[in-house]
């Protein structure tokens, strides 16, 4: 009986179980199962940490944290509507060349009431 043993250990041919596939496939189900109702389990259990939590919410004015991020952006969208740093709006067509007639005659204007001498400088 020992040298069949010593067989097995050296790697020799083991005796093969014709239901050991089946036992296996049984093993795997079952455990299929326990995780399932592992994870049901714990939902269920979150769900009625969740509903506690909400209450306390409710009783003390708190609000979710996903709540808090919505209306924080809210608040920077309605604040960037009037700030300096929101996106800049595309300028309507015929806007930009105007700001140049109008700083030339600003210049003109300014030399007018510039005395004789100063105003040929500048026109020349």
């Amino acid at each position: 009986g020992a040298t069949k043993d010593m067989g097995k250990m050296l790697g020799g041919d083991e005796e093969k179980d014709p239901d050991a596939a089946k036992k296996e496939e049984e093993r795997q189900e079952a455990l299929r199962q326990e995780e399932e109702e592992r994870k049901a389990k714990y939902a269920k259990m979150e769900a009625e940490r969740e509903v506690m939590r909400q209450g306390i919410r409710d009783k003390y004015g708190i609000k979710k944290k996903e709540e808090k991020e919505a209306e924080a952006q809210a608040a920077l969208e309605a604040n960037a509507e009037g700030s300096l740093t929101r996106p800049k709006k595309a300028i309507p067509p015929g806007c930009g060349d105007e700001e140049a007639e109008e700083e030339e005659s600003i210049l003109d204007t300014v030399i007018k009431y510039l005395p004789g001498p100063l105003q040929d400088m500048f026109k020349k």
